[in-house]
């Protein structure tokens, strides 16, 4: 991406490996990852005082105290290899061959028996809290306490130092944990071919996020799920599905939610136990030496380096939540417990990329419009208090120090604010944001309407005129009476923001102006009535298509082929819209 102010913190995964990265050597057997191992969670933090010996705990239960639950994930039955990230094993120094190997696939499909040493032959589980738009909840606890939140289809396997650089490997759909709540701790190939897809492609548009790296599937292993007939304009499921289970492996620096800070930030509030406020330092200072090694002083006070991780944060939450308006994402569901506590996009289930342009853009049916397209800054901000709700207790006895961070939170608005009109000028762009321009171009673009990737990409080309606007517009849901109307509307609208790049030509010619458009606007972006083939061939073993999209949206800022523009930089049919499973969904995966 070009320097505009938007990319992804430093510290967070990144593409282009530097010199020492591309000297490295090949990671090409399980044997050799092994050698890498190295488990600072489970060596820092807590073990749960009534976790079973063998990780054998697989029954839903409370869990009282401690960071993490050893559990042993259930592999799935009969795997077989769907797909890889190329790019990630490329960046992680994996040999390609490894995926499909049967020592890679059998650990990485949930079998922990025959692992090579010093990797340990048992995963982890954590809890954490719920807290929705900013509010405590423990109702779906079925203790009705909260105690029985957390990772419940979610098994970290693996923590390993590659490169330099520390990575968590999770198995999503690993089986059932002390916090499954009843539910089976599978994940079905659908969502999962979804968030393989989602994590590669986010990372390609420059966001940060979590890491796909392998997706296998069972030939004999299925589950039921409430899901859409075809065609049904239902807002929620409307029959059950056997669908075949998989098991996706997503990885990040951690996984530290800013839920699990909440949970020990409320057990230490409420001296819910004798180590309830230790074990709240303790992984305070475990989620700074994992995520913000980089930025915080080892020689600062504790009290110090609380602030400026607050500090820190609220940075990466604002500049992650202006991306994801950048690029038309929507989240779908930013509980606090899908809110990575580094800063980087976590937990694709709800999600999707805005196509006709909406403000309260929502695809998650049970999502409501407090998480929907324009509102994900004040979610982030709801966040952002709960944080700092959870840091809270390590400084009552520092009353400056309590000062100064409420100063932190009250001051996130302003940032974000600050952080979504540099966004929109770049988007635009402009050097500074106008707000005379962007209200226009909003009301404008949810009265026409639009299609938001391929409007700003169109934009980019510096036309002179409405009229290659026009591939963008749904001309089917415009009012036909008032089309001469809009198109005068626009029409102004295209002269005022000409005005303005004209300005900038005095410094840029444009098509450097132009070239730095593109760099911000992609011109593909995930569409899920692409994506639904994807998953329902891969269903039938075809995995041509999953395969296809993957290769188109890791470059989704290059101009591809006319035959790749003609399938997917078009707008979407008309006879997808309203229809579940592809314009709207329920969270069951």
């Amino acid at each position: 991406m070009a320097d505009n102010g938007l990319k992804p913190d430093d510290s967070q995964p990144h593409s282009g490996p530097n010199t020492a990265e591309k000297n490295a050597p090949t990671i090409a057997t399980l044997d050799d990852l092994a050698k890498l191992a190295n488990y600072s969670l489970l060596e820092a933090l807590n073990c749960d005082p009534d976790a079973t010996s063998d990780g054998v705990d697989h029954n839903p239960r409370q869990v009282f105290s401690g960071h993490y639950v050893p559990v042993k994930p259930t592999p799935i039955e009969n795997p077989e290899y769907v797909a890889h990230s190329k790019d990630f094993f490329q960046e992680l120094g994996f040999a390609d061959s490894l995926a499909q190997s049967e020592t890679f696939l059998r650990l990485f499909s949930g079998n922990m028996s025959q692992v090579p040493g010093p990797m340990r032959d048992r995963g982890w589980a954590c809890g954490y809290a719920l807290s929705i738009y900013g509010t405590e909840y423990t109702q779906q606890c079925p203790f009705k306490t909260g105690n029985g939140y957390g990772d419940g289809r979610a098994v970290s396997i693996l923590e390993a130092v590659i490169k330099e650089r520390r990575w968590e490997m999770q198995l999503k759909g690993g089986g059932r944990t002390p916090y499954s709540r009843g539910a089976d701790g599978r994940a079905v190939l659908r969502s999962s071919v979804r968030e393989f897809l989602a994590q590669e492609h986010m990372h390609a548009l420059g966001v940060p996020t979590s890491r796909s790296l392998s997706l296998y599937v069972s030939k004999s292993e299925k589950v039921k799920r409430p899901w859409y007939s075809e065609g049904s304009h239902s807002l929620d499921p409307d029959r059950l599905v056997l669908e075949p289970v998989a098991i996706s492996t997503r990885v990040a620096p951690s996984f530290i939610r800013v839920g699990q800070l909440e949970l020990f930030g409320r057990r230490a509030r409420k001296n819910e136990h004798p180590q309830a406020m230790e074990e709240l330092r303790k992984l305070v200072l475990h989620l700074m030496n994992r995520e913000y090694s980089q930025v915080i002083d080892t020689s600062l006070n504790f009290e110090e380096k609380i602030l400026l991780l607050a500090g820190e944060f609220r940075g990466r939450l604002t500049s992650l939540v202006a991306n994801w308006i950048r690029v038309g994402y929507c989240q779908g569901n930013f509980n606090s417990d899908n809110c990575a506590a580094g800063g980087f996009t976590l937990d694709y289930g709800p999600y999707g990329f805005c196509q006709a342009f909406h403000p309260y853009f929502q695809p998650w049916t049970g999502g409501g419009r407090h998480f929907s397209f324009f509102n994900q800054p004040m979610a982030a901000e709801r966040n952002f208090h709960m944080f700092c709700s959870a840091l809270r207790p390590l400084l009552q006895k520092h009353s400056d120090a309590v000062v100064q961070l409420d100063k932190i939170q009250e001051g996130f608005a302003e940032v974000m604010q600050t952080e979504l009109e540099k966004m929109w000028a770049a988007k635009l762009g402009l050097n500074t944001f106008n707000t005379e321009l962007f209200s226009e171009l909003v009301r404008l673009m949810m009265q026409t309407p639009i299609d938001y990737t391929l409007f700003f990409r169109e934009l980019s080309n510096l036309p002179d005129t409405i009229e290659p606007l026009k591939k963008s517009f749904y001309t089917e849901a415009m009012p036909k009476s008032d089309s001469q109307q809009f198109d005068a509307r626009w029409a102004d609208w295209i002269t005022q923001w000409k005005s303005l790049i004209t300005e900038r030509t005095l410094q840029l010619s444009r098509n450097e102006i132009s070239s730095q458009m593109k760099c911000v606007n992609p011109k593909y972006t995930l569409r899920e009535w692409q994506v639904a083939p994807a998953y329902q061939q891969a269903g039938d073993g075809d995995y041509t298509l999953l395969r296809e999209i993957q290769d188109i949206m890791t470059q989704p800022y290059a101009e591809q082929s006319k035959e790749v523009d003609d399938k997917y930089y078009r707008l979407q049919p008309a006879a997808f819209f309203e229809v579940g499973g592809l314009s709207h969904y329920s969270c069951s995966s």
